[in-house]
Order: C-alpha cells, then sequence, then structure tokens
C-alpha cells in the first residue's frame, strides 16, 4: 500500500487533520488571549483539511475498484 503515492497522500492529509485538531484542543486549553484569536482559526483550518482527506478517501476507494 505504500508504494501507491495516492494512498500516501491519503495518509499525509489524515495526519495534518489530527495535527491541526490537537493544536485547536490545545489552544482551546491555554485560555487567554491566545485562545480567543486562534481557537476558531485552528477549528476552521481542520474542517477545510477534514474536507480534503475524505475527498481524498473517497477518490482512492473510486480509483481502487472500491470493493
Amino acid at each position: 500500500m505504500f508504494s501507491d503515492p495516492l494512498f500516501v497522500v491519503m495518509i499525509l492529509a489524515i495526519a495534518a487533520v489530527l495535527i491541526i485538531l490537537l493544536m485547536g484542543i490545545g489552544t482551546f486549553g491555554v485560555g487567554g488571549e491566545f485562545a480567543r484569536k486562534n481557537s476558531n482559526r485552528f477549528m476552521r483550518y481542520r474542517v477545510y483539511a477534514q474536507a480534503v482527506a475524505i475527498a481524498l478517501i473517497l477518490l482512492f476507494i473510486w480509483l481502487r475498484g472500491g470493493n
């Protein structure tokens, strides 16, 4: 599976979603002015990255036959 470039890109997109999610949760935990300025931004980035990851997963399934 790791020899397939689309699979690798899909895994990287999923990892990016996880990293952004953890950064957003960490921002909520910090609180204060930093959280007020950045928490919504991180969650917005997560939604965008998650949409890309889902699209890549669906593309991978569609191109590989989708059994």
